[in-house]
């Protein structure tokens, strides 16, 4: 009977952080599009924040995001090159907000929980 691989700690880990930081990314790429930005300065902005996305993961997401109604577009030229600049929707902004009040509650309540020493 062949025997299975059993996955290593290393490989539970890298899976569960990965669906905890996918959540924690749509959130920070929202709020930081509160303000405009291409994709190369909204990496940036987000880097400087201790948010890191490989162009991988975002492009995909700012197109899902778009498609969503959450985001707006519009490609323009700067420094001879055509950029696709992106910032929320009016829905998105709405969404957002209940986001965050979502996020803070749950931040709030799992960081009880962690802190809870019996």
């Amino acid at each position: 009977m062949p025997h299975s691989k059993m996955p290593n700690d290393t490989d539970i880990f890298e899976t569960l952080r990965q669906e905890l930081r996918r959540g924690s990314l749509i959130l920070a790429v929202l709020g930081q599009l509160k303000a405009e930005h291409y994709g190369y300065t909204l990496r940036k902005a987000l880097a400087e924040a201790g948010v890191e996305i490989d162009e991988g993961a975002l492009y995909p997401m700012l197109r899902r995001l778009e498609s969503q109604g959450l985001l707006t577009s519009e490609w323009r030229e700067e420094e001879r090159r055509n950029k696709r600049f992106y910032t929320l929707s009016t829905e998105g902004r709405a969404v957002l907000d209940r986001l965050i009040a979502e996020w803070t509650g749950l931040n709030a309540s799992v960081d009880a929980i962690l802190r809870n020493k019996s």
